[in-house]
């Protein structure tokens, strides 16, 4: 078992997430601090509203370079100067967890959230450490694989580019990366953050509104709402996306471009593309779109 592998086994348990987050970090975990609802820290100010590329970019250009501990992922570091420095202490003085790369740490976790994925995980994956959850269990091996939520009913899995909660080291050797595992993934589609088209109904291209920037107005001010969340993100996105739908779901003049913009913002406190998609289709209904 490499140290990389090794998400805390053997060490004392902490009274504080930081402390959680150094040894973490002392054995090659990258780690980042983590709000109330597993919700990483808010952009910093020259990081808001994706002014330095946001996701995007670290796709093709790396780790965020900003000082502050934004941008989920990303952020993860084991670096004890920057765990420590200045900049990061507020985070960590709110945080009521710690979260990490799973990708970084060369492992994968699998996300079972309910008890059918558990009791499918213990038919079909080699055993490796398993580790208890608030609705089920991660189950960690070492590896790196494409991360991709809804791969199954209940089943995520977190490596590369993305973050989980440490909820302590578990029960068990980890075991090699399986071929179960990784064709899980091969037989799914990646989730984009923009919705498929024609989720919006369309009208007849004449919307009611006073002037196209009342629409602009109205995202941004929808961006900024779930942006400023400090907690009930599900509920905050949920009834942000509601709204935008009760002023302008009906009119045809939502495009892909505004809904990706929201999907982003979403992202960006933390919510998965799946349910983002969730939160979509669920004021539609609640509408009646």
């Amino acid at each position: 078992m490499t140290q990389r592998a090794s998400i805390g086994e053997g060490r004392p348990a902490q009274t504080t997430p930081l402390c959680t987050a150094l040894n973490l970090a002392s054995a090659g975990v990258p780690v980042l601090p983590l709000w109330r609802g597993k919700v990483p820290v808010g952009n910093c100010p020259g990081c808001i509203r994706n002014a330095c590329g946001g996701r995007q970019n670290m796709k093709t250009a790396g780790p965020c370079t900003c000082p502050a501990p934004c941008h989920a992922w990303a952020a993860a570091t084991t670096d004890p100067d920057v765990l420590t420095s200045p900049v990061w202490a507020r985070a960590w003085r709110e945080a009521a967890g710690v979260g990490y790369h799973p990708g970084g740490a060369r492992l994968t976790v699998v996300d079972l959230d309910t008890p059918d994925a558990v009791a499918w995980a213990q038919r079909n994956l080699p055993a490796t450490r398993t580790v208890p959850t608030t609705r089920g269990q991660h189950w960690i091996y070492r590896g790196v694989m494409r991360s991709c939520n809804g791969v199954r009913p209940g089943v995520d899995i977190k490596s590369s580019m993305a973050y989980a909660r440490y909820l302590g080291s578990g029960t068990g050797r980890i075991a090699a990366l399986p071929d179960a595992v990784r064709a899980l993934t091969a037989r799914t589609p990646t989730i984009r953050p923009t919705p498929p088209a024609g989720t919006v109904p369309g009208g007849d291209g004449a919307c009611p509104h006073r002037t196209p920037a009342y629409l602009e107005r109205g995202i941004t001010m929808a961006e900024q709402q779930i942006t400023a969340a400090r907690s009930a993100i599900h509920h905050t996105v949920y009834r942000t996306f509601l709204a935008v739908l009760s002023a302008h779901g009906r009119c045809g003049c939502l495009t892909d471009a505004h809904i990706a913009r929201l999907f982003a913002a979403a992202q960006i406190k933390g919510e998965t593309p799946r349910h983002c998609t969730d939160a979509w289709t669920n004021a539609r209904t609640r509408l009646g779109l």
